[in-house]
């Protein structure tokens, strides 16, 4: 009897297939694999690479080193490729000149498509991929990061700045040590959160933030393997990580932030348009619009300053630049924290940019994808190729960004490389001609960042005042600048003394000590010894160990901070 109502309902149990619960998954698990692999080549598509792993594909050589391993490819199939990565089909377009074939087809390639179930999976974002109407108005929030909103976010993060700077470098008494990428994250994390959504108001704003930014970190941390056709569940504490940042933007905490940006209110009004008060989907929106206003930034910030402070002659040029801005601001003199500049003032400093663009251009790893909506076949100039529904396409620019034809020495970081007649550099050429992309570390067309103005002008707005010598001036600050290459008695410049009591010499560094590793990008710090003196630490050399360079990796450097004891 029961059995017939199984069948009658279409259900069925496994024990009527005669196979136990886990050895019947293993067999549809295996079945499915097969089938994926089972793909081949058909006339007039893409060059097919499925490597030897059954639904990883070529994940393994991808992780490695993606940059070298995308090279080889393109050396042996061409600009163009398919390849098995993760349980989805990819194909790769290396020309820049065929950019426009992804970029341009709206209908086709689909970035919505592929954004949304993105969401999804990462931030449990579920109603967009129905509610195209909700997705159009939050879309339209962003015009409140450009123009005269954008100015209103510059003067509430200046004065997010000056209070971050003086609680966490002008109140510590005594030498410390922070690795930078932490450091960066610290400060960005903060500056960004409080100028977007607000200062926090209850009894301990600081370890509230503290804590959201280490969760936030964590979450991150796992970000790429949200991305992949991994389960959350086999990610460790992720999913509760996750669900206890989506908290922190309940209606009962956000209550509790102050001075709401204007971007924010405008996708609160429209999520609440949507969603019932208490639906805690709100607050995975607000996790991605976080996500997108900081774990991009953080790395940016982090490579510029690596850069800078592994080439003084970039250092003192940046420097320079600031100071003739000051000077004709009339904002040189003086001492302490306040500066202004604008965002004209702010974009006025080319030889900044062109310093953080060369830093993107070296380190950014960003990758434009579309979903693939229909059958196609794409024309291009080298031939017509065709690629699959459900498949991706994608536009991987450190191929881009790594061109000699294109960009002379592509593996040395030129500061100036965007800068020409004392103007911005926008033009680049290659085989003769032209280029519309050369840089994407933002992306393109409908995908690219719409906070990319928001985020340069926050970094801009950090190194001003980082560099200001007006710090120098306020006879607060006593700082000891030493860059030189681990392990070794060589030192690429010489330790600088900024006395905060006489006087300071022009190119004297404020502020920062740094300890920077000039040839690797991974410094393994075992153990760091600390003087009781005011004199800055001391690295003991026996306790680095260098290993190698990563993409990933984010490089252990050490900055050391200090301010005079009372």
């Amino acid at each position: 009897m029961a059995g017939e109502v199984s069948a009658a309902t279409g259900r069925f149990s496994l024990e009527q297939l005669g196979l136990p619960g886990p050895a019947l998954a293993a067999a549809l698990l295996l079945l499915a694999l097969c089938l994926l692999v089972r793909r081949t080549r058909r006339p007039g598509e893409p060059p097919l690479i499925k490597g030897w792993l059954p639904y990883l594909g070529v994940a393994l050589n991808l992780r490695k080193d993606p940059l070298s391993f995308v090279k080889t490819l393109q050396k042996q199939h061409g600009d163009t490729f398919t390849v098995l990565l993760g349980g989805k089909y990819i194909t790769f377009i290396l020309d820049p000149f065929q950019y426009q074939l992804v970029i341009k087809n709206h209908k086709q390639l689909s970035f919505r498509v592929f954004s949304n179930k993105l969401l999804k999976k990462t931030f449990s974002i579920s109603q967009l991929q129905k509610n195209h109407d909700m997705n159009d108005e939050l879309h339209l929030c962003y015009q409140f990061l450009q123009g005269k909103s954008l100015d209103i976010l510059l003067e509430s993060m200046m004065q997010n700045l000056k209070q971050v700077f003086e609680s966490q470098l002008l109140k510590t008494t005594s030498w410390d040590t922070a690795q930078l990428y932490p450091f960066c994250s610290s400060i960005i994390f903060e500056i960004t959160f409080t100028t977007i959504y607000g200062k926090v108001i209850v009894c301990d704003s600081n370890k509230f933030i503290s804590e959201l930014r280490d969760d936030f970190l964590k979450f991150d941390d796992k970000f790429a393997y949200l991305v992949s056709n991994i389960p959350i569940e086999l990610l460790g504490n992720v999913k509760s990580i996750r669900k206890k940042i989506i908290k922190c933007f309940s209606s009962e905490n956000l209550a509790k932030m102050q001075g709401w940006s204007e971007v924010f209110q405008s996708r609160q009004d429209v999520l609440e348009k949507y969603y019932v008060h208490e639906d805690l989907e709100i607050g995975a929106h607000h996790l991605g619009f976080l996500w997108a206003s900081v774990a991009n930034t953080i790395p940016t910030m982090f490579w510029a300053m690596y850069y800078l402070l592994r080439h003084p002659e970039a250092m003192a040029a940046v420097r320079d630049e600031i100071d003739r801005l000051l000077q004709s601001t009339g904002q040189k003199k003086g001492s302490g924290f306040p500066i202004h500049l604008t965002r004209e003032q702010l974009d006025s400093l080319i030889c900044l940019e062109s310093t953080i663009f060369e830093a993107l251009r070296l380190s950014s790893y960003s990758t434009t994808m579309r979903f693939v909506e229909e059958d196609l076949t794409l024309s291009a100039e080298t031939g017509d190729y065709r690629v699959r529904k459900g498949d991706l396409v994608a536009i991987f620019p450190p191929i881009l960004h790594g061109d000699p034809e294109i960009f002379e020495a592509p593996e040395e970081f030129r500061y100036d490389r965007f800068i020409e007649d004392g103007k911005k550099k926008t033009t680049f050429f290659k085989r003769g001609k032209k280029l519309k992309c050369y840089l994407m570390p933002f992306g393109t067309g409908t995908s690219k960042c719409p906070g990319r103005f928001f985020a340069l002008m926050e970094i801009k707005q950090l190194w001003s005042l980082a560099l200001s010598p007006r710090l120098e001036s306020s006879g607060m600050i006593s700082a000891h600048c030493n860059l030189h290459l681990l392990g070794s008695g060589n030192s690429l410049v010489s330790p600088l003394r900024v006395a905060g009591t006489t006087g300071t010499h022009h190119y004297a560094w404020p502020i920062f000590v740094f300890l920077v590793e000039t040839r690797f990008h991974h410094i393994d710090q075992a153990g760091l010894k600390l003087q009781t003196s005011g004199d800055p630490p001391a690295l003991d050399s026996r306790s680095a160990r260098i290993t190698d360079m990563s993409h990933r990796t984010r490089p252990h450097l050490f900055i050391f901070i200090a301010s005079p004891k009372f």
